[in-house]
């Protein structure tokens, strides 16, 4: 990289004006005041809105982090889905402690939620997992989620092996669900919901959990 592109680099920065958030604004329920954020970034037509960074512990004691897509959010908490065997399942169940992280860009707003991610019962994955295109239920079965591979063309091999086992039918359980597969639900025990304001004098809020109530303040930015 040469100084011209770092420069540019350095130089790239938005003044926040999109909107405030008050403390008067707030809703005293979290996941009632997530909800509407979430409906705001959805109606705002942000392409998959669902859309959050998971973070978790390694193994090894680093963080690692990457994107998937929340699929439930009831008072209970926020759900996704997985390989129970790839390197984000492993890490969950030797640390259960997560952070998600929903940043829309064009709202110039972020939520950042820490909890503790729990697997969620066996039917309750069923139900998600009857519920996706063919080719996804077939490739929860082909991939050795996390592992390495030789190129691409095992993996085909590997959905075409899996075609000719659970072959496509009207019945939306021709392809069963994998004991290695499931769902997730992180139990809040934080939120923060960042606005961006002028100046970078950034509008951030946090609840936290103290017994069963929830507790507001604001933070500085």
């Amino acid at each position: 990289m040469n100084e011209e592109e770092q420069t540019s680099i350095a130089d790239m920065r938005e003044d926040y004006r999109a909107g405030e958030l008050h403390r008067s604004s707030l809703d005293s329920c979290p996941f009632d005041q997530f909800h509407s954020w979430f409906q705001d970034a959805r109606d705002a037509g942000i392409r998959e809105a669902n859309a959050m960074t998971l973070s978790t512990v390694g193994l090894d004691g680093s963080p690692t982090a990457r994107t998937v897509l929340m699929k439930d959010l009831t008072a209970n908490g926020i759900s996704f889905f997985t390989n129970y065997t790839s390197r984000k399942g492993r890490e969950v169940e030797a640390n259960p402690n997560v952070s998600l992280l929903f940043f829309w860009n064009r709202l110039e707003r972020q939520v950042q939620i820490r909890g503790q991610a729990q697997k969620i019962p066996r039917e309750e994955s069923e139900v998600y997992f009857f519920s996706r295109p063919y080719d996804s239920r077939i490739g929860a079965w082909a991939s050795r989620q996390s592992e390495e591979i030789a190129d691409r063309d095992w993996l085909q091999a590997r959905m075409k092996k899996y075609m000719e086992r659970f072959p496509e039918t009207d019945a939306s359980d021709c392809v069963p669900l994998p004991d290695f597969w499931g769902g997730y639900r992180v139990a809040p025990v934080s939120f923060e919901f960042w606005q961006g304001q002028p100046g970078r004098t950034h509008d951030r809020f946090e609840y936290r959990l103290d017994g069963k109530s929830w507790v507001i303040r604001r933070l500085s930015p």
